[in-house]
């Protein structure tokens, strides 16, 4: 499992964020748990592989908003009992 974080610019309100889960959604359909924080400027998901960047900027460019930026990482999923 992946974690995919979108560097988003021009989000100003919750329609925004909605528009930014709509179009990651559409251009990942594996996309799983898509977020999106105005206040953080990003957008986040999860996915069994790791997404092309390339799809994912071209998607948040085509509604409007600047993609500054997409990065992936491992994710390991905690589980309820998980202590460390």
């Amino acid at each position: 499992m992946y974690k995919t974080t979108v560097k988003v610019d021009g989000m100003m309100c919750g329609m925004c964020e909605a528009h930014i889960c709509d179009a990651i959604r559409k251009a990942v359909p594996e996309a799983k748990k898509v977020a999106a924080s105005r206040s953080k400027g990003e957008a986040t998901f999860l996915s069994e592989s790791i997404p092309d960047t390339h799809v994912i900027s071209d998607a948040i460019t085509a509604t409007g908003y600047d993609c500054l930026g997409v990065s992936s990482q491992e994710y390991k999923k905690k589980g309820l009992f998980s202590f460390r």
